[in-house]
């Protein structure tokens, strides 16, 4: 369930008329559901009541200041995977001990900033980062408290280019040298082991790969304590799928249920990375028809929104809904055609062949399901401006990111000496 719906034959997005923040922003613009926001975080922890759980929001999700503080507010720790991400993590006021730091390539920059910091956990994803996450403490004088990342091994069935888990993809260590990197891991002065972490993906559709991942963790955790190795903590990454069209995905509910027979009993805290499940579905783009054109085997409705603003249908072959602001009539004229976006790529497309009521130029679109992974993808390629992000509250609503314009590019830009005009 979401907060985007038909009133009186317009899309309100909660109780603000969509076709109003269209006036007062432009097109095109993301805009983000409080209300939505909220409701996937409480339905996400409900389904986790009696564990001894802590959600980290994955903030690649989605990293802009207000939904992380929206989310923060209401209990939430993070999940960052950068420098940058801490930082803003650190500015929405989100407290150290509820930010865990994971990714394959932390700096020393970034691994100091995260040390200092206090954070709860560093997720540690090779033996190189190992050792440097001891130097850099020992520099600081301090002891990072880290998780080994494992992989497991575990096809997530799920898209490529957002698998993690098996052996094959960059992320953690081979679930078969656990223990001989937790060894090493003791020997280091200024290394704490509190637990192990895993991720095996993103928009997981069944909960099989779940199940396989979890008893090979629960096997992990049970050799390494028989072998004197204390486990206080596991961090199972996030994944969750959400319904992007009318394909089913796994309730949280039966994700939490799982989660107490699989690893319940482990008397371990738990810790959850859910990113797309709580904000995919709070965000829409909202776009406006440019032309209507008839090709020589199929029309186009040429948006524009483009590929450099949502990024997921051209990356990942995602299909997201689209819907116009004004309702149609039951039974009135329809069209079949794509609907394409104004940059120069036959890949800026954001659906091909779709059958929707009849347009015209001018008429606003709704993409939906988009707040997770499209204004935090967004280009200026083709030096288009970098949209907006809107955020709506009951019957207000605020501008949470301006129009990074053109123009605010090119004051980034320098001419070199030798091409100025003399």
């Amino acid at each position: 369930m979401d907060h985007f719906q038909y009133r009186n034959g317009t899309l309100w997005a909660e109780d603000v008329a969509l076709s109003t923040i269209v006036e007062a922003v432009g097109t095109p613009f993301y805009c983000y559901s409080t209300a939505t926001l909220t409701r996937h975080y409480n339905v996400f922890t409900e389904a986790l009541a009696g564990l001894p759980a802590l959600v980290c929001y994955s903030v690649k999700a989605n990293s802009n200041l207000a939904v992380i503080k929206t989310l923060a507010g209401l209990g939430a720790g993070v999940d960052v995977v950068s420098g940058g991400e801490l930082m803003r993590a650190m500015r929405a006021g989100v407290p150290a001990d509820r930010i865990v730091f994971s990714g394959v390539g932390k700096t020393a920059p970034e691994i100091s900033a995260a040390l200092e910091a206090g954070i709860l956990q560093i997720n540690i994803e090779s033996e190189p980062e190992l050792a440097l996450v001891n130097d850099v403490a020992a520099r600081l004088g301090l002891t990072a408290p880290i998780a080994i990342r494992i992989n497991p091994d575990i096809d997530a069935d799920t898209h490529d280019k957002i698998s993690t888990g098996r052996s094959e993809d960059k992320f953690g260590i081979e679930w078969t040298r656990v223990h001989e990197v937790v060894t090493r891991s003791a020997g280091l002065d200024h290394i704490q082991v509190v637990g192990l972490a895993m991720h095996i993906g993103s928009q997981l559709t069944s909960l099989d790969p779940f199940r396989d991942a979890f008893q090979r963790l629960s096997g992990l955790v049970t050799d390494l304590r028989t072998r004197g190795v204390e486990i206080q903590r596991l961090d199972l990454g996030g994944g969750l799928g959400i319904p992007y069209d009318d394909s089913a995905v796994p309730e949280p509910a039966a994700y939490g249920q799982l989660v107490r027979e699989m690893l319940g009993d482990l008397d371990c805290r738990l810790l959850f990375e859910p990113g797309r499940l709580i904000v995919g579905n709070a965000g829409i783009l909202v776009t406006k028809v440019v032309y209507l054109k008839e090709g020589a085997t199929r029309n186009f409705v040429i948006v524009d929104a483009a590929m450099n603003d949502l990024l997921r249908p051209s990356l990942y072959d995602a299909r997201h809904e689209i819907v116009p602001l004004v309702e149609p009539p039951p039974g009135g004229p329809e069209m079949a055609a794509d609907v394409v976006g104004p940059v120069c790529e036959t890949g800026d497309t954001f659906a091909t062949e779709l059958t929707m009521a009849q347009l015209e130029a001018g008429d606003a679109l709704a993409i939906r399901s988009a707040g997770a992974y499209g204004a935090v993808m967004a280009s200026s390629y083709n030096s288009r401006a970098l949209v907006p992000e809107v955020m709506v509250n009951g019957e207000d609503f605020a501008v949470i990111r301006r129009r990074i314009t053109t123009q605010d590019y090119l004051d980034y830009e320098d001419m070199p000496d030798w091409l100025e005009e003399e």
